[in-house]
Formats: structure tokens, sequence, C-alpha cells
């Protein structure tokens, strides 16, 4: 049965090579069409679409953008609901994972099981380190890992992470404490877990009554790391998973794009 999984990319921002939202989505669309069987994926660029019926058909909606008060989906809650409760798949990646707790918060709990919260949660720079992957369909052929990129944690979750699934997690190194407090640098709650060696999980999986999944993950800063095998396989992984679909064991195999293939699609900055 063929899957249709439906991108979003935000708008540019940041420095050259940074939330390249538009490459980046167009990259991951085009390793699925290709790379795997019965799936097509297709990209809004610089926004919300005009017409919600570019999400007729889909089975996965997938937003990779900036976030905030800013983010694409608030204006539209009630329709991502809507396609939500049909039981299809919602992701969000990177600053895609933050909303304002008023503004959409209670439907990312819903829909994914967790999201960036401002004063709890925050985004520093550091080398995760992954050294035990968990047991989902999602890790299948991905080995332990590490990389650099603005890891968010510290993310507001579910209670007691009731039907979330941890995916990606690491320790957080005190470096990451340096900044002062604020809405994304600090704040006691996270300054805590930091100091007690708390695992943060910076992608988690949701498996909803409705029949839909929810996945997100905080990573995605840097477009250089989607040359990464290890990081292409899991987020093409996840994908797939939030579509519906079973994994591969050996998970998703896509070919090692080229310099030119990384280049394409790059925002003007």
């Amino acid at each position: 049965m063929s899957k249709r999984i439906a991108f979003v990319a935000g708008r540019p921002s940041h420095a050259a090579g940074a939330h390249e939202h538009k490459a980046g989505c167009l990259l991951l669309a085009n390793h699925l069409n290709q790379s795997v069987e019965g799936v097509e994926a297709v990209v809004h660029h610089y926004g919300w679409p005009e017409d919600n019926s570019f999400f007729d058909g889909a089975d996965a909606l997938v937003v990779y953008s900036d976030g905030g008060k800013g983010h694409p989906a608030i204006p539209h809650l009630q329709f991502v609901d809507s396609f939500a409760k049909q039981g299809k798949g919602i992701a969000f990646l990177h600053y895609g994972v933050e909303v304002p707790a008023e503004q959409g918060g209670k439907e990312f709990l819903e829909w994914t099981g967790g999201y960036f919260e401002m004063h709890w949660s925050v985004n520093p720079h550091w080398d995760a380190s992954f050294t035990e992957l968990s047991k989902h369909p999602i890790n299948n052929g991905v080995p332990p890992f590490e990389m650099n990129d603005e890891w968010y944690f510290h993310m507001r979750f579910r209670e007691n992470m009731e039907g979330v699934t941890p995916i990606l997690s690491a320790i957080a190194p005190v470096s990451t404490m340096e900044r002062p407090d604020g809405p994304h640098s600090g704040n006691p709650h996270v300054r805590k877990a930091v100091s007690n060696g708390e695992p943060q999980h910076l992608a988690w999986a949701r498996e909803r009554e409705d029949g839909g999944r929810g996945f997100g993950f905080t990573g995605g800063h840097y477009h250089s790391n989607w040359a990464r095998k290890d990081l292409r396989k899991f987020v093409l992984n996840a994908l797939c998973w939030t579509a519906g679909m079973d994994i591969p064991e050996n998970g998703i195999e896509a070919p090692t794009p080229s310099a030119a293939e990384m280049a394409r699609n790059l925002d003007p900055k």
C-alpha cells in the first residue's frame, strides 16, 4: 500500500548552512521517492500552503521550520488536529518542535507527545553521544553515533511520559548550562536536571489512540549533517514509521548525496 508524506518547509532564516528548511525537505523527500518503494513525498516550501488540499491523500504531515510564535502550524491547529484524528502521522523537526504553551502546546502533546516549552526547554549547541539506542523500529539499522548540533533538550512531555517512547537520548554536559537564564538558554529546572546527569530525550515517538503516530526531533540545525548516513537513515526511518510503514530490520538505505546535491536548493542568504 502506497504512502504519501507531505512536507512543509519554513521560510529562510539564520546564516547560510543553518535552518535550510527548503533544501533539507527536498533532500529528504528525494531520498524517500528514490529509495523507498511505495512512497510519494511532496514538499511545499516557504510556509504553509494557501490551500490545505496540498495534504489530500497524505498519510503524514512533516513540518521543518522555525517555531515559536511564528510557527506555521499555529493558524492551522484545527486543521492539523482533524488530520491527526484521521489516524495520520505528524512529525516536527528542529525548531519546528517549539510552540508557545498557550498556542499549540496541548495539541503538540497530543499529536507527538512533547514540544519545546520556553522557560523550561533549552537550545544549546553541543556534541550529543548516543551510545545506546532504544529498541524501536525508528532505530532499525542505526548504529550508535555522536553528532554536534543545536540539540534542544528538557522538552515538555506528556504527564509521566504516558504514551511517549524516547528514541534518542543523551547526557547533556555541564557546558550546556553556561548561558544565563532566559526563555531558551536556561532555567532552574533544566539546571537541576543537568546537574543530576538525567538523560535528555532529543527524539521521541508516540502512538496515539486514534491509530496515528507522532514524532519529534530536536536536531537538524546544520544542513551539512544530512550528508551523514547515520542521521539520514534515522530520520528516513522515522518519517516512514510516522506515515504508518513497517521499517526493515536494517533500516532504510539511501545513497550518500554528492556535494552538488547537498548544495542544491539552498536559500539565498
